[in-house]
């Protein structure tokens, strides 16, 4: 009998504003999926230790993650800088964010961008194109107003819960559509 395999998703967080709403949807991340993130590395011994995750420099292309045998199962990068979704859309892999989101692709796995920028120039709109064209789910951080969010937190909830939909995880982050 095979035995179920946990999970694998990574999250990453690229140079724009919102590092938090990446900080938080790797918080709220069930237990019961083995995370791993991206980020600067003067934040990685407190991830560690306060959020039971293993984190990655962003110059160490040869981790784990990196590799298609890994067996990652998604990805999602919250925020998503236009330089890094630029990147991707042209399949440059020069650091571990833009690497293991080429090999997400190339292993035809669960890929969500969430870029952060306002308003988006055309050239961030082609490569969005080009990138959801080729199946990445692009889920800017965007609220509605049906699920009634009150606060600052709530409206985070609100977009998180909506990029768990996407992946897959459930979850009661926000009031759904009645």
């Amino acid at each position: 009998m095979k035995k179920n395999k946990k999970r694998k998703i990574v999250v990453a967080t690229s140079g724009a504003s919102g590092v938090n709403l990446g900080l938080k949807t790797l918080e709220l991340l069930p237990d019961s999926i083995e995370k791993h993130f991206i980020m600067s590395k003067h934040s990685q011994v407190v991830l560690k230790k306060e959020l039971n995750v293993t984190t990655h420099s962003n110059k160490n292309i040869g981790a784990s993650i990196a590799s298609g045998s890994f067996g990652v199962d998604a990805m999602i990068i919250a925020p998503c800088s236009m330089n890094t979704l630029a990147k991707i859309a042209h399949g440059i892999a020069d650091n571990l964010v833009t690497r293991c989101a080429s090999v997400i692709l190339k292993e035809h796995k669960k890929l969500i961008l969430a870029p952060r920028e306002m308003p988006f120039s055309a050239i961030a709109l082609e490569n969005m194109h080009k990138l959801a064209s080729l199946g990445v789910i692009i889920a800017p951080p965007v609220m509605a107003y049906y699920s009634e969010q009150q606060t600052l937190d709530e409206m985070e909830n609100f977009v998180i819960g909506k990029w768990f939909d996407l992946l897959g995880i459930e979850n009661n982050l926000y009031k759904r559509w009645e």
